[in-house]
């Protein structure tokens, strides 16, 4: 219950705009601002007890406790280490991030190209922060983006050191401190600073951003790759690129033509020239060190900028080793080996002028024995996972293959692996599948596609391999239409929460697919006529004197009738099941039921029967979560996918069986809260009305 109330909660407040970069989510319930306040006021240090200077937040397994490792670290204020610390001197630079001594070389990476963006870089780092008196408490904070809302991170800033120096990212000079603190923050987020170790750049630059990161292979590029560059370019995008290195030894070796191994340059501009009669296109490429350049084709002083008119070598061409340089597009193929384009939301972007993308999005649950699926591999649950439809009306002004298509680009992200680690999890194999609608089923929202449409059907795109990052990315151009999505694990039974998006040059219509929740059950009409003599008979036998049957009264008869069953299995009927059954027909409060009631319920139990026996396909004398999904169909309820996990989580025991007597009381408790309902509502608004005790009364039941 409390946390369906929590959900409902988180929905309120996203309406309202909580979990925007002006209104972040304030992490663990830390409001900095109070925090900071009360600290100057008392004259004291902030200490983060949610974060404390412990073991814990160091790590689990190579920095936990006991690791030689973490021997000697103590947890060091910058004021400690320094006589003049800085937040940050003359604006944030490559410089201020050095790695040290954890393996979250991804992350630095995806910190320094903040540092090329300042309206970026003002997202994550809020202004306002020093160390100066009368400002200065000990206490510090940053805003990531996290699955698609900005959370705010409060710390205190005392940082793992060792003899005087800070055991991971510090500054060259050793007195500027914001990255230090921005990854502290970080580590927070995640659990502890061991959870940030291993990962892709492309998770930090989302998380920095809000935006979408794809990653292109160059070894095997798009053919229209160079137009996507310059697209991205126009809307503001992001963009680094690598070479990769074989052994330790390259790291950040230097090649015969000055590109440094290992290491992440930005992408800056792209421009098209008439060279010696054909058209050129190049490329502009930045390295952060600020030097060390490229010296083949189209650098500074190379010869080909003598062939190329005036007007574009004054617009392009600079001599200065400032890090920044010019090379073809074809050598840029040849010598780098990764393209990275994170793709930015529209509120990152505050220039009018700039192209932005259209930006859907949607929240969903893999759960064990109903939601999660497992891929198209596993066909008879494949169809359970979350559905998802996009509308593609519009075509793009320029689309990149040249023809009337839509781009997109999809993200499907898992949630909060990271903070598993500790608990010994970590990221699932995932991925997602792309179907074309059938005629028959477009228009329609209210729907969960079953088993036979994935039979039939064949995908029209999928993500280019199921893998175990945080997320799967991928770029499409389709023709116009409606299109069904399917995220899911690569195997079923996996439990997971994922965000899944979708960057599109046109506005589009992303909706998930779901059943409708309505109630189809046919009433069993009896009067005292229909009944015949021998159900009477019986009847007077199992009624006694009172001529009417209880709780314990039917207990006792229903489980006498299932125990003797060999194609059923069920441990008996329990007291709260029998109830429920007596409260669907208890028509005169008497909490008792008379000869028509108990013959509605006996032909209830009759119709429960058949559905189970026909739907146990494999004849186990039990179902499996998948049967359940659809006898519950067939009984007459039709349930969206949350009921469906709810159904799974209450009735169903560890091997995600459900037996038979767990199976009426789920049909039970169902019909007797769609009545309970029906009878409340007005004017069949959809909607009802309670009082406290009327609450109390109805969720007594």
């Amino acid at each position: 219950m409390a946390g369906i109330v929590s959900t409902l909660q988180h929905i309120r407040d996203k309406n309202r705009g909580v979990g925007t970069n002006s209104q972040a989510i304030k992490f663990l319930n830390q409001d900095f601002e109070a925090l900071r306040s009360h600290c100057l006021e008392s004259g004291s240090l902030f200490q983060d007890d949610t974060f404390p200077a412990l073991p814990s937040s160091l790590g689990f397994k190579d920095l936990g406790r006991g690791s030689p490792k973490i021997r000697g670290v103590t947890w060091t204020r910058p004021t400690e280490l320094t006589s003049d610390p800085e937040f940050i001197v003359s604006g944030a630079s490559r410089t201020d991030v050095c790695q040290g001594a954890l393996g979250d070389c991804w992350l630095l990476a995806a910190i320094a190209s903040l540092t090329l963006n300042e309206e970026v870089l003002a997202r994550v780092v809020p202004a306002g922060q020093s160390f100066r008196d009368g400002e200065y408490a000990g206490i510090f904070h940053f805003q990531f983006w996290q699955f698609g809302e900005w959370v705010d991170v409060v710390i205190d800033d005392r940082l793992p050191a060792r003899e005087g120096e800070l055991l991971f990212v510090h500054s060259a000079e050793g007195q500027e401190f914001w990255s230090a603190l921005l990854e502290k923050a970080y580590a927070k987020l995640n659990g502890c600073y061991e959870a940030l170790s291993g990962g892709s750049t492309t998770e930090g630059f989302e998380d920095f951003t809000g935006g979408i990161a794809e990653v292109h292979e160059l070894s095997r590029p798009s053919p229209h790759l160079f137009h996507i560059i310059c697209k991205a370019q126009s809307r503001g995008s992001l963009m680094g690129c690598s070479i990769d290195i074989t052994n330790s030894a390259d790291s950040e070796a230097i090649t015969s033509r000055k590109l440094v191994k290992g290491h992440a340059y930005s992408v800056t501009g792209t421009a098209e020239v008439d060279y010696r009669g054909d058209k050129e296109q190049l490329i502009r490429i930045r390295n952060p060190w600020g030097q060390v350049e490229w010296t083949g084709a189209w650098s500074d002083n190379s010869t080909e900028w003598r062939y190329i008119s005036d007007e574009d070598r004054e617009l392009l061409s600079h001599r200065s080793e400032d890090g920044e340089f010019w090379m073809s597009f074809s050598d840029f193929l040849r010598q780098y080996s990764r393209l990275e384009i994170c793709n930015l939301t529209p509120d990152a972007l505050s220039d009018d002028s700039v192209s932005k993308w259209a930006l859907s999005k949607f929240d969903g649950t893999w759960r064990r024995g109903s939601t999660a699926g497992g891929c198209r591999n596993f066909i008879n649950s494949f169809w359970t996972n979350p559905q998802f439809v996009i509308r593609l009306d519009e075509e793009d002004d320029d689309p990149d293959d040249g023809e009337g298509t839509c781009s997109l680009v999809v993200g499907l992200i898992q949630k909060n692996r990271r903070r598993l680690r500790k608990v010994g999890e970590d990221m699932h194999t995932m991925g997602f599948a792309i179907y074309e609608v059938p005629e028959e089923y477009r228009g329609q929202r209210s729907v969960h596609l079953n088993r036979n449409f994935f039979q039939r059907h064949t995908s029209a795109a999928r993500s280019e391999t199921f893998i175990n990052l945080r997320e799967v990315c991928s770029r499409f151009t389709l023709p116009p239409g409606e299109y069904l999505m399917v995220p899911s694990t690569f195997e079923p039974n996996k439990n997971g929460d994922f965000c899944v998006r979708v960057f599109t040059e046109k506005q589009a219509d992303f909706q998930e697919l779901d059943d409708p929740v309505e109630c189809r059950v046919e009433k069993i009409e009896i009067d005292e006529d229909d009944v015949d003599d021998r159900f009477r008979s019986l009847f007077g036998q199992l009624a006694g004197n009172d001529s009417e049957i209880s709780v314990y009264e039917l207990r006792r008869i229903l489980n006498k009738v299932v125990t003797i069953r060999s194609d059923i299995q069920t441990d008996g009927f329990s007291l709260n099941t029998c109830r429920n059954m007596v409260n669907l027909l208890d028509k005169d409060g008497s909490n008792k039921l008379g000869l028509v009631e108990f013959k509605v319920l006996w032909t209830k139990i009759e119709n429960f029967l058949n559905i189970y026996r026909q739907r146990d396909v494999d004849n186990s004398g039990t179902m499996s979560s998948t049967e359940m999904r659809m006898a519950v169909e067939e009984a007459g309820f039709s349930l969206n996918n949350p009921l469906h996990q709810a159904i799974v989580a209450r009735y169903s025991e560890q091997d995600l069986t459900i037996d038979f007597d767990n199976f009426v009381a789920c049909l039970v408790r169902l019909e007797n809260m769609f009545n309970v309902f029906d009878s409340l509502q007005k004017d069949s608004s959809g909607e009802i009305e309670l009082t406290l005790l009327e609450w109390l009364n109805v969720t007594l039941l």
